[in-house]
């Protein structure tokens, strides 16, 4: 039997989870003692269960992975039949590679961990980079947020005046598989990082004059990048510039800097839940997962094919 249990990271998305599959939250308590130490407390019977646990490492990341793990822990101490983690973001994987002086990898670290928790399988969305998958010795599948993205731009724009813009060179890959989908044409803009979190538009390579610009992304953080991109776009001719981004991490003053940017929208899932100031953002939506990841969650637990979803 298929049960599902949260950490407190997103717990509208997994009610909205539970939901969509017509099933209760199993009853768990995750909370912290006084000097913040987590304590889990798994409240009914799970013995040879088939267990999802629901928990994106979003902001604070260090302490929901954590719960994250304790939770796991917890389950399999508890017997569970299979632990699979659900992580609508996953968190940590950006410095997913060795550049310059060697970084720490710590989405290897964070693979490693799960497994010693004691998860079997890992469910996640739009990683920040496929070749994480193969950090894990568990199997683990990456979903995409693309079908969500085509539905919602096939509802608010003339797709035949629209072109998709990659906001950097290593996202072309994404941009041109949603371009493909929409039928559009694609445009990417050339940057230059200078340091950490910033960064300087340099130019527009393809069309974009008299268009609808789509700029399409994993991760949008401090919202720097969008920004420039969308000056870079409108100073080159283009009528408007939305981005859908798969997770809105929007840290720091990022709110404020989409609010006043030249974004006509940023549309982000609700992976990571939302601020209380996305929610009066004027310029942001958000789009919900939840039957997405809860068709995905119930085909693991049928052991039928979860990427036929995305054929």
């Amino acid at each position: 039997m298929m049960k599902i249990v949260s950490g407190n990271s997103n717990r509208p998305l997994a009610e909205a989870i539970c939901s969509y599959l017509n099933l209760p939250m199993t009853k768990a308590v995750v909370k912290r003692f006084n000097d913040m130490e987590i304590f889990v407390e798994i409240q009914e019977n799970v013995r040879g269960q088939d267990m999802f646990v629901v928990q994106s490492t979003s902001f604070p990341t260090n302490d929901h992975l954590m719960e994250l793990l304790i939770i796991i822990d917890a389950l399999k101490r508890a017997s569970a039949k299979r632990i699979t983690a659900v992580m609508p973001y996953f968190g940590f994987a950006r410095p997913d590679r060795e550049s310059g002086s060697p970084p720490p990898i710590s989405a290897q670290l964070e693979a490693h961990s799960l497994t010693r928790a004691g998860a079997d399988r890992v469910l996640t969305m739009d990683l920040h980079a496929g070749q994480i998958q193969g950090f894990f010795d568990i199997p683990t599948d990456n979903l995409f947020a693309g079908p969500v993205f085509v539905r919602d731009i096939k509802q608010h724009y003339n797709t035949a005046n629209t072109v998709v813009v990659s906001p950097d060179v290593g996202g072309v890959v994404r941009a041109r598989a949603l371009a493909k989908q929409l039928n559009t044409p694609l445009a990417i803009v050339d940057k230059r990082r200078e340091r950490a979190g910033e960064s300087e538009v340099m130019n527009i390579i393809g069309e974009v004059a008299g268009k609808s610009c789509i700029l399409i992304d994993d991760i949008v953080d401090s919202g720097g990048t969008l920004c420039n991109a969308a000056d870079a776009l409108m100073a080159q001719g283009a009528n408007d510039v939305t981005a859908y981004i798969t997770h809105g991490v929007l840290s720091g003053g990022a709110v404020a800097r989409i609010t006043s940017s030249r974004l006509k929208y940023l549309v982000v899932t609700d992976s990571i839940q939302p601020t209380e100031a996305m929610k009066v953002a004027r310029n942001i939506r958000v789009i919900p997962i939840a039957a997405l990841l809860g068709e995905a969650i119930g085909r693991t637990s049928r052991e039928e094919s979860v990427s036929s979803l995305f054929e």
